[in-house]
């Protein structure tokens, strides 16, 4: 073991590893949702042109999703240019130039998209180095602590009159802020094998029926908690306009996210990983259903609840089935990649949908939320069925 190794413990390599996350995910994925309500009510926007701004986001999620292996670059220098291409392109998101918030929307997309494969080959192979893989659980969490923190900033800063423009300059230099230690920890870590992987793969799998099946499960996933997720906080606005109260319920669904991460494999041991998928799939349905038959504070919180404290479970359940499935490390990366892949599709078409529906006046949201209740009820449905195959009844804690 070098000096470098002997000097980057455990718990600094896992909290670099959250940091890029909470950067790449809760800003430059997901800082959108809860400017957007500021936005509306400076009249630059409607809630349809959101979601068109939310789904080129998504659309370049899915861009950085499928190039990021193609990129010939080093895991770690991919992570540290993507990191600060976050900060500019949200940063940039304060331009009074309308015209360019699509294309800047889908670059912060795609630079997320590489933080998170990079982090997911240097990060995790270091811990993994280490005998240290259980501590994923905290670099996952990073995405719940953005989200949160995201949250957290804008309800503050709305609550000062902050405008909207002033406040992507700031998220922008909270994204640098927290990425600075983990440029620090992979420049550390440099000569180490873990900063150095490639992020690419290859000797893809063939796909069953029931793999077809999780990974049409999971991109309904993406597309049923992707409404709450864009429009969650504007449910709230609609119920009261006050940013102090409305503001509560994006940070809410990141701090529900961050804890549900750390606690899950703990609270669900012993449950197959389809079967756990099962009911948080069902328990999102009701989350997204929620706020289309009631709308007013209780439901709006019980689905920042639902939805934040289920998603990221899902992720890891989904995740871990895939690499249980596959018989070498490169086919593991390939299924995971299909994964990730429909989940991008499913996050661009909620959007893009909801942008449809809204054209019907203000019940098309609502309709929206339905339609994607529906579709995770009936996915929840077959993986409750699938996860009875002994087969497939592999044990979460065992990913």
């Amino acid at each position: 073991m070098t000096t470098h190794e002997r000097r980057l413990g455990t718990a600094l390599l896992a909290l670099a590893g959250l940091l890029s996350l909470a950067a790449a995910m809760g800003i430059g994925r997901f800082a959108f949702t809860p400017v957007l309500p500021l936005m509306l009510r400076e009249d630059l926007l409607d809630v349809a042109q959101g979601g068109w701004l939310a789904a080129a986001n998504y659309a370049g999620y899915l861009a950085g999703a499928l190039t990021a292996s193609r990129l010939p670059l080093r895991a770690g220098a991919l992570a540290v240019l993507a990191l600060i291409a976050t900060a500019t392109f949200t940063a940039a998101m304060a331009l009074p130039l309308p015209v360019l918030w699509l294309p800047l929307r889908f670059l912060a997309g795609a630079a997320s998209a590489w933080v998170f494969v990079a982090t997911s080959v240097w990060c995790l192979g270091a811990l993994a180095e280490r005998g240290a893989a259980r501590a994923s659980g905290w670099v996952y969490a990073g995405v719940g602590v953005g989200i949160a923190l995201a949250g957290i900033h804008c309800l503050l800063a709305s609550a000062a009159g902050v405008r909207s423009q002033a406040l992507w300059l700031q998220l922008g230099g909270l994204a640098l802020v927290l990425a600075l230690p983990v440029l620090w920890v992979i420049a550390r870590l440099e000569p180490v094998g873990g900063a150095t992987r490639s992020v690419g793969r290859s000797d893809s799998p063939a796909a069953d029926g029931s793999t077809r099946g999780i990974v049409i499960c999971y991109g309904v996933m993406g597309f049923g908690y992707i409404l709450p997720a864009t429009f969650l906080p504007v449910l709230a606005r609609s119920v009261v306009d006050d940013p102090r109260v409305f503001g509560l319920a994006w940070p809410i669904f990141g701090a529900t996210a961050a804890l549900s991460t750390l606690v899950a494999a703990r609270l669900l041991q012993g449950a197959t990983r389809l079967r756990t998928w099962a009911r948080c799939q069902l328990l999102m349905g009701v989350g997204v259903l929620l706020p289309a038959l009631w709308k007013d504070a209780w439901t709006i919180t019980a689905s920042a609840i639902l939805v934040g404290g289920t998603f990221m479970v899902i992720t890891l359940a989904g995740v871990q089935e895939m690499r249980a499935r596959a018989a070498t490390p490169s086919q593991a990366a390939s299924l995971v990649g299909r994964v990730t892949a429909a989940f991008a599709f499913g996050q661009i078409a909620g959007p893009v949908m909801s942008a449809v529906l809204l054209r019907l006046g203000p019940r098309g949201l609502m309709l929206a939320l339905a339609t994607g209740a529906a579709a995770l009820f009936a996915t929840a449905a077959w993986l409750w069925r699938a996860g009875a195959a002994p087969s497939l009844s592999k044990e979460l804690s065992n990913g």
